[in-house]
């Protein structure tokens, strides 16, 4: 069985064989790439243990793979920091099947092509449309996706 990791910090997706890394592009990011996604419209890629949960040929970015944010982790976070509900949040973890992608927590997040020229997405993870179609032909669903969080490095580093 195939899997993905993806290190934001790097901006690499590497796919796994039986532990064996067998492919590996390069990544875009959310255009607000550090820390774990938390909520609708915040532009962050989510962190996390994830799986693909559609393989969806027509998107506005041609092929995409959609991931299965948010996870039970996400859902979790989401209501002890008060930004799901205590009705939503039995919704999302009683649901019957991958949770909904219409939440406080965003939803959506797609492997897809469109390009690497920086990070410039809502959340999702980008990469050359060439690329994509090889990841498409590669991977089924319920493939894992693990998200590697990136580095926050302080602006006095940066000058």
């Amino acid at each position: 069985m195939k899997s993905i990791i993806i290190n934001k910090y790097e901006r690499l997706l590497t796919v796994y064989e039986e532990g064996e890394a067998i492919w590996q592009t390069v990544i875009a990011l959310g255009s607000n790439p550090m820390g774990a996604k938390t909520s609708a419209g915040d532009d962050k890629t989510p962190e996390g243990d994830y799986t693909i949960c559609v393989k969806n040929p027509t998107s506005k970015y041609g092929l995409s793979l959609g991931i299965s944010y948010p996870n039970a982790e996400d859902i979790r976070r989401g209501y002890d920091q008060g930004v799901i509900d205590e009705a939503t949040y039995r919704a999302l973890t009683e649901a019957d099947g991958p949770a909904s992608w219409e939440t406080p927590l965003g939803g959506e997040i797609y492997i897809h092509g469109g390009g690497t020229m920086g990070d410039w997405t809502a959340g999702c993870i980008a990469m050359e449309t060439a690329d994509m179609q090889k990841l498409f032909d590669l991977i089924e669903v319920d493939c894992s996706v693990s998200i590697l969080p990136g580095i926050e490095i302080p602006i006095s580093f940066m000058i």
